[in-house]
Formats: structure tokens, C-alpha cells, sequence
């Protein structure tokens, strides 16, 4: 109730009117809104700066500063945040979308309306743009292409369409990844995603703890070279060390999972620094996810998960026979051990200057939309990280990595991509979970909230 007041008055007085038709009832006149009286993050990496106003004009940010200071434009409402906190929406730089019902991945899924849920959730967990990575089938581009010829209500999306797989070996999702044999295979599924204007091109590089063949050096090193000849660049799906190595040498442009066999070495970090690639994603609630439902998590009677998603899903999580079954798939006891070696890696290169992201490969099951961003950014802070670091990675560098101008900041000119929360998450970064309002281009989201 008190998120719907705040969206849709001044004050608490009456309406509880859903959000999104309070923005479309209010604002149509001067298609503008004023946020006021708030503490920001604007995230540049800056530390907050208290007593903030700022101005939305057609959905994007037209003044940002001082409280005592702004001008309200003719018409416009004004919402007086009470001292909240606002941010920029946080951006995923490795979602798998649309694939996935309850604890059921299947390509049959990815529908544009299973598209359009995922990315739903995704806004009203404040997670407003989203980099799918990999196992989209076609439809995707229909829904990004529309994105960009209007102001969604929903998370933005980009895509790296299909991955490219080795024939037989790990990666991928069957029925919307085709695998590749040779060289030439490679630099033709390159060009046939680079021709449908993807983002970036990903491959997997990865044995499944040596159960699966892996790609030889000549495919990897044709995929890059192909996709850098047509100015794209290339990220990796990577577990081993030795492989982040090869990669590196041969010159792909990001890692988007930690190494998580062993530590990073000196010689890893070195070239990674010198060639300019990234830690894109370091996806630490992927690895907790791995072994966390082999009982039930504390999160699995939490509203703001619970809200979230599926009466199913949460049946599932706490069901015994499911339980066992988790705890008795193989190299189960060794995920813990992979999670507390892929948080002191990204510990590691962020020490070491090498540039880091913010990505949780979420989508396949067990990796809910939404709820997993916030488990990622607790998870980088008990890697050492502080909320700092952790939130600026997920808004305003992971912005600069994804090539985008226009999201992941709060300053003129941005889209009105925002968030605002009832608790300071550079103090406590789980207060990101206290939502009170999301904004995607200035359009009201329905939040899901903690209580």
C-alpha cells in the first residue's frame, strides 16, 4: 500500500491505484514528473549525495541536483520521496530468458510472451536491463527491436542470440543452440549472428568436470578472430583456468562465469590487465544455487522471493523427495568449494584492477529473474567487495561494458531507469531489497517488495 501512495500522490491520502495506472493518469499533459527531497546513488561509483531532485521529461532525465534548486516544469507532478533512497536500475549482463517455467527449461518456452514475463519480473525486482546470453531462439530480436522503437514497461533487452556450442559438448539449450564441428562452422555461425545485429558473440568453453568434450583451441580462436573482423566482440563461458588462460591469449573479450577449478594466477590477471578483458560476470549465485536446494533455503518462505515467482516453484524447493534428489547428483559436495573459489577470484581481479561487471545467469532453473541479482550483489559483498563496488558494477560499468550510453547512470540525457528503495544499500546492500518504487523510461513498474 505504501508503494502505490507514493507513486500515485504526495502523500498516503487515498488512491491505491496500481502504479502504472497512476503514471498513465498523471503524467500525460507535460509527460513529465519530478522526484524530489531523496538520497542519490547515480552510479559513477560516487559516494551518495543527500537532499537530490531530479526532472523526467519523455521518459528521460532532463535535470538532476540540489532539492533547493530544481525547477518544476509547467504541469508536472511532483512526488516527494521523504528522504528514500533512488538509484539506477541495475543491468544483467548474463540472463537466459524465456526458456524456463518453474524448474523446467525447454526451448518450447520461448515464446514472446514468456519473453515479456521474464523481463516483467525482472523490472519489478529493479533489474531494468538485461544481456541474454545465448539460448534465445530468434523471437528475441522481435522484442528488442520493438524496445527500441519505444519506451518499454518492462526490463530492456539485449541479446548475444545462439552461442556458439561444440558439437557434443557442453553448452547451449537443445532445440535453439546448434553446435559447431570445424573452423569454418564456426566463422559461419559467427557471421549468421553478427548479420542478425547481435550484441556480442558468446562461446562455451567447458568439460562439465571432464564428462563432455571441449572446443579445440583452432574453433576458439577462429570465433574471435571472425567476430573481431566485423568489430564485434566475443565473451566466454569458461570454468577452468587453463581455459580462461587460452582465451585470454587468443584474445576474447570478456569471461562471463569466474574460473572456479583453482585460484587466478599472476600470469591470468597480467594478461587480462594488459589486453583490456573483462570479468564481465562473475555469477556467484549461480554457484550458490548449485548446492542451496539441497535443503531448503531461508529465502524460500522470504515474501520478496516468494512474490516473485510460482506457488510451484516454491513447492519444489521444499520438497524432501526433490531435496534428496539435488544432494545425490554427482559433484554435489564439490559446489561449495567452486563458490568460495569463484568469490575469492572476483575478490582477486577487482584487487588487481582488472575491469568487473555484474551478471548472475539466471533463467534455467533453480536462478530466478529478479531475486537472483539481488543474491548476487550479497554474495559480491561477502566476497569482499564493498556495496559500493558491488552496485556500481551492476549500473554504471556494466552499462560501459554492454556499449550503452543512455541506462546505468543518473545524470541528463539518461533514460528515467530508476529505483527507489526505503533503506541506503551502500550502508547495507541488502537494503536493495527494500523496493518502493521502480521506474523503467519514466513508466511506473508494479515493485515487488519485501514486506
Amino acid at each position: 500500500m505504501a508503494a502505490a501512495c507514493l507513486l500515485a500522490t504526495m502523500a498516503c491520502g487515498g488512491s491505491s491505484t496500481p502504479p502504472e495506472s497512476a503514471a498513465s493518469s498523471a503524467a500525460p499533459a507535460a509527460d513529465a514528473l519530478v522526484l524530489r527531497n531523496f538520497t542519490l546513488f547515480d552510479g559513477s561509483g560516487k559516494a551518495p549525495s543527500g537532499n537530490q531532485a531530479l526532472v523526467i521529461e519523455k521518459g528521460r532525465i532532463s535535470w538532476v541536483g540540489s532539492n533547493d534548486e530544481v525547477t518544476v516544469p509547467d504541469g508536472a507532478p511532483v512526488r516527494d520521496l521523504a528522504g528514500a533512497f533512488v538509484m539506477p536500475g541495475l543491468i544483467n549482463l548474463h540472463g537466459h530468458v524465456g526458456n524456463t517455467v518453474d524448474f523446467t527449461q525447454d526451448a518450447k518456452f520461448h515464446t514472446r510472451e514468456s519473453i515479456e514475463k521474464d523481463l516483467g519480473t525482472y523490472a519489478a525486482y529493479g533489474v531494468t536491463t538485461v544481456l541474454s546470453m545465448g539460448t534465445d531462439q530468434d523471437t528475441i530480436f522481435g522484442v528488442r527491436d520493438a524496445q527500441a522503437d519505444g519506451r518499454p514497461k518492462m526490463a530492456r533487452v539485449h541479446t548475444v542470440g545462439q552461442g556458439l556450442m561444440l558439437e557434443g559438448g557442453y553448452g547451449g539449450l537443445a532445440g535453439a543452440t546448434n553446435g559447431v564441428s570445424t573452423p569454418d562452422e564456426a566463422v559461419a555461425e559467427v557471421n549468421k549472428q553478427i548479420d542478425k545485429k547481435v550484441s556480442l558473440v558468446k562461446l562455451w568453453l567447458d568439460s562439465e568436470l571432464g564428462t563432455m568434450p571441449k572446443m579445440s583451441p583452432a574453433i576458439t580462436k577462429a570465433i574471435i578472430d571472425a567476430a573481431h573482423k566485423r568489430d564485434t566482440r566475443v565473451v566466454a563461458h569458461i570454468f577452468y583456468l587453463e581455459d580462461a588462460r587460452r582465451l585470454v591469449d587468443q584474445g576474447v573479450d570478456a569471461l562471463v562465469h569466474s574460473v572456479r577449478d583453482k585460484p587466478v594466477d599472476q600470469a591470468l590477471i597480467d594478461a587480462m590487465k594488459k589486453k583490456g578483458v573483462w570479468q564481465a560476470a562473475a555469477t556467484l549465485s549461480r554457484e550458490a544455487s548449485m548446492f542451496a536446494y539441497a535443503s531448503t533455503p531461508d529465502f524460500a518462505s522470504d515474501p520478496f522471493f516468494t512474490r516473485g515467482v510460482s506457488t510451484t516453484a516454491v513447492d519444489l524447493i521444499k520438497s524432501p523427495e526433490r531435496q534428496r534428489a539435488q544432494a545425490a547428483r554427482p559433484h554435489h559436495d564439490q559446489y561449495p568449494a567452486f563458490y568460495e573459489t569463484a568469490k575469492a577470484n572476483l575478490k582477486k581481479l577487482a584487487d588487481a584492477g582488472v575491469q568487473y561487471g555484474f551478471g548472475t545467469d539466471a533463467g534455467p532453473p533453480g536462478r530466478f529473474p529478479g531475486y537472483s541479482e539481488h543474491w548476487e550483489l550479497s554474495a559480491m559483498v561477502e566476497a569482499g567487495l564493498t556495496p559500493l563496488q558491488a552496485l556500481t558494477a551492476a549500473t554504471g560499468t556494466a552499462a560501459r561494458f554492454l556499449g550503452v550510453d543512455d541506462v546505468g547512470q543518473v545524470e541528463r540525457g539518461r533514460w528515467a531507469d530508476l529505483v527507489v528503495l526505503d533503506g541506503n544499500p551502500v550502508e547495507d546492500i541488502r537494503n536493495t531489497r527494500k523496493i518502493r518504487a521502480v521506474l523503467v523510461g519514466g513508466h511506473d513498474v508494479q515493485p515487488i517488495t519485501s514486506r
